[in-house]
Formats: structure tokens, sequence, C-alpha cells
């Protein structure tokens, strides 16, 4: 069997790669994850949703705007396997009409890939 690193694996390793481009886009330090996921307890998921935690939202944001674009969310998912829930694709269409580049990146790589485009614009 071959070793595929998980999602939470993927998210980090944008990260590390993320600190040390900052150098060459400042703008990384405002990348960030937003928690929605994980599992929880049944009091502690009401609680959540009570305070606005909304299902199937992006797992990244970058609130920097680029040609036409307000900012930047991607939905991270391992490299082979992953799918979006229909509240990923809802979300994620929803940001697209809202004026920002919202995509769904397989592995590290590919989210990446997105960042430096993004920043190219």
């Amino acid at each position: 069997m071959i070793y595929q690193p998980t999602e939470e694996q993927e998210q980090e390793a944008v990260f590390q790669w993320a600190e040390i481009m900052s150098n060459r886009y400042p703008e990384l330090q405002l990348l960030a994850h937003i928690p929605n996921g994980g599992l929880r307890s049944k009091s502690e998921a009401v609680r959540f949703k009570r305070a606005g935690v909304k299902k199937g939202f992006p797992d990244l944001i970058l609130p920097v705007a680029r040609k036409g674009y307000h900012g930047l969310f991607i939905e991270m998912k391992r490299q082979k396997g992953g799918r979006l829930s229909q509240e990923q694709k809802y979300w994620l269409d929803a940001l697209f009409q809202q004026g920002y580049l919202a995509v769904r990146c397989d592995g590290a790589d590919e989210a990446i890939a997105i960042l430096q485009k993004y920043f190219q614009l």
C-alpha cells in the first residue's frame, strides 16, 4: 500500500511553505485556516453552530485582493479520494459569485500552485 498524506498533513505542508515564502509574498501572513470541520461532541457542535460555524465552508482563506477578486478561498482535499460535499460545492460557487476565487485543491502541491498563480494576477 502506498502512503498517502491526510488532508490535515497536506494543509500543514501548505502553511510550512507559506511561512518560508512570506518574505517573497508578505501577504501570505494573512493566510488562515477556518476550523469548521472535525469531530465534535453533540453539545460542542450545537455551540459552534450557534456561534456561526457553517457546514461546508472552505478550509483556507487569503483575504488579499487580486485583479478583480476580493480574496481566495481553498477547500483542501487529500491528493486522491477526497470528495466535495454538497455544502462545500455550494460555498465554493456562492463565494465565486460574490467575487472571490474559490477553488478545491487536491493536496499541498496543487494548493501551493494556486497560491503562486494568485499572487501573479
